[in-house]
């Protein structure tokens, strides 16, 4: 089970900069604790926090609809993809059935296998949308292993941030975390996974199946 933001897209920083610049226009303050604040949440959720804790001036569903058409205007563009993301990706699913569980809004995860061409491959993709609670909820990898059909404490994720790290492990799962050099996640949390130094060692660290 893939995370996208942080994980296979470097998109962490654009959504910070398109919510920060969002919130500006539309009457919100930002502070930083908003960014970390809203790593993992669902869309509803994100929106909902935009107007009731950052100020924005507008409802939730509007809020959410500026946002990601803002973020698709620039996926658009191509996807942010990290880096040996997509052989990676291929790779263990050589190996393992392979999914994506984010909190990313359906449409920029289509937008990102379309562009890489991975469709096929991950055969599953979730949204924390679809899953009712976003990250540090367990909701979206407990959907993504029941549409799998695998049991959760038999799969592994990987993960970058605090709030998916937190998801992942309350999913009961193994996990592994590849730290976001810009939001590095809480140590105490590292503690509890396998931590990576980079994505392309993620195959050779998982077991033989």
């Amino acid at each position: 089970m893939f995370d996208l933001d942080g994980v296979l897209v470097d998109s962490e920083r654009m959504w910070d900069e398109v919510r920060q610049a969002f919130a500006a226009r539309h009457g919100g303050t930002w502070r930083p604790a908003a960014t970390r604040a809203m790593q993992g949440m669902s869309t509803p959720e994100w929106a909902t926090y935009l107007v009731t804790e950052v100020g924005v001036r507008l409802t939730p569903a509007e809020a959410a609809a500026g946002v990601i058409g803002e973020m698709a205007e620039r996926y658009a563009e191509g996807p942010p993809v990290l880096p040996g993301a997509v052989d990676v990706v291929r790779a263990v699913a050589s190996r393992y059935p392979v999914a994506i569980a984010s909190s990313s809004p359906p449409v920029l995860i289509k937008s990102f296998l379309a562009a890489t061409d991975l469709t096929d491959v991950v055969e599953v993709a979730i949204s924390s949308e679809q899953a009712g609670a976003g990250k540090p909820a367990p909701d979206v990898y407990l959907l993504a292993t029941s549409k799998l059909g695998v049991d959760p404490t038999r799969s592994a994720a990987v993960e970058d941030s605090t709030n998916g790290l937190r998801a992942a492990l309350a999913a009961g799962m193994a996990v592994y975390a590849v730290p976001n050099p810009h939001f590095p996640p809480d140590p105490a949390v590292l503690t509890h996974v396998t931590v990576l130094r980079r994505l392309s060692d993620l195959p050779g660290a998982l077991p033989t199946p």
